[in-house]
């Protein structure tokens, strides 16, 4: 059975997420309490739950214990279930502002004074779920685009280590999900080339540039001998999925070429799922 959890701060994305599933085929439940979970895999395995593939949200509302749903989690996959965990976040500014914007009240608004406290108390208490799951940043991104990233991630297998290289731009922003930043911005910029500018790092004339810059080419040979000497090393960690980011200034050519060539490179290694935040893909 394919057991997908999702989890995150309030005002992230998880009902974006979840409708998503639902509209992928998974039978979804909304803060179900974990404790539950087991019944609804028995319900599958007698027959009576006719579905392969669950989509669960859970949040603090929920009122969850981390390390029995650490646990549960590590049974599940003994038993043959295949569990994979999507944590969204988002920065504090962004949440404030959706949180004015719906008008709606934070889950631990009863318990603590301001809204601020709230998101982190909520961030604390979910750092211990966030590190086995596979977290998505959505500040950047609108319904559509977290609707994209969720399909994408839901498409990719898990044989191995799934590492996501997201290319992204310093001047929107630095990634807060990442395991590992690498800041390509000393490398030459195809942007002052008025004829190259137009286009992004997956385009032929930009590839063309890049590719004879020295530079680049050592850059992205350092990036991937880092990689391949330490990824195997958090797969024996029991970790699922690592992040890394590629920034450069704007996201649109650099960090992108670096993290397509990067993504072939370890592909035959690793799972790997590339995205570019700064592209409109």
């Amino acid at each position: 059975m394919k057991i997908v959890l999702i989890s995150g701060l309030s005002g992230s994305g998880k009902t974006v997420a979840l409708n998503l599933l639902e509209d992928s085929g998974f039978y979804c439940v909304d803060n179900l309490p974990l404790a539950l979970l087991p019944e609804l895999v028995c319900l599958h395995e007698k027959g009576s739950l006719k579905t392969s593939k669950l989509g669960i949200s859970i949040d603090v509302r929920s009122n969850l214990d981390i390390e029995a749903a650490q646990c549960m989690i590590a049974n599940l996959r003994a038993m043959g279930h295949e569990v994979e965990i999507l944590f969204l976040e988002a920065t504090e500014e962004v949440l404030l502002r959706r949180f004015s914007e719906t008008r709606r009240s934070h889950p631990l608004s009863r318990k603590y004074e301001t809204l601020p406290e709230s998101l982190q108390r909520e961030r604390e208490w979910l750092l211990p779920l966030r590190n086995l799951a596979y977290c998505v940043d959505t500040s950047k991104l609108n319904a559509q685009q977290l609707r994209r990233t969720v399909g994408q991630w839901l498409g990719v297998s898990r044989d191995a280590l799934l590492v996501g290289i997201e290319s992204f731009g310093f001047k929107h922003g630095a990634m807060l999900n990442a395991d590992f930043v690498f800041d390509v911005r000393s490398l030459p910029n195809p942007y002052y080339d008025p004829a190259l500018r137009p286009f992004n790092g997956k385009d032929k004339p930009i590839q063309d540039y890049l590719s004879q810059q020295p530079l680049v080419s050592e850059m992205i040979d350092d990036i991937e001998h880092f990689l391949r000497r330490w990824l195997p090393r958090m797969q024996d960690e029991s970790r699922s999925y690592v992040t890394v980011g590629i920034g450069c200034t704007g996201g649109q050519h650099r960090s992108v070429y670096i993290a397509e060539q990067l993504g072939k490179r370890l592909g035959a290694q690793f799972q790997v799922l590339v995205r570019h935040r700064q592209l409109n893909e």
